[in-house]
């Protein structure tokens, strides 16, 4: 059963990769193999998807504190598989979210990401 009924539907993978590509400044890249995809502004990844998860997956970076919160509000938030389990988070993405959610906890991550970059890299980027 959905975590979130009477809302839109999720979002699958094609439409998140299509969304990261939205944000300014993103590169999609894959660093680690044809099994992983990533989304970077500044040369900085934002977002992750392994593309050989059993179930569909994005893993983003949170601040710690949100990531606790939407852990434990969410059975479809973890600790992220082999990345900093305090900043990165895995969310289940087929059934469970809808595509508003969870393009807000991508933008989240983007935008936290991006906040860390220094002026010189941002001034390339449309705001």
């Amino acid at each position: 059963m959905s975590q979130t009924q009477g809302l839109s539907r999720a979002m699958n993978i094609e439409e998140v990769r299509d969304y990261c590509l939205s944000l300014p400044g993103t590169e999609e890249a894959m660093p680690y193999g044809n099994d992983w995809v990533v989304f970077r502004i500044g040369g900085k990844i934002y977002l992750h998807i392994w593309l050989e998860a059993p179930i569909p997956t994005i893993a983003v970076k949170l601040l710690p504190e949100r990531g606790e919160e939407l852990r434990e509000e969410y059975n479809a938030f973890s600790p992220a598989y082999h990345l900093n389990k305090k900043h990165w988070n895995d969310i289940f993405i087929e059934d469970t979210f809808p595509t508003e959610m969870i393009q807000g906890w991508i933008k989240e991550s983007y935008d936290l990401v991006k906040s860390k970059l220094p002026k010189s890299t941002l001034e390339h980027f449309v705001p």
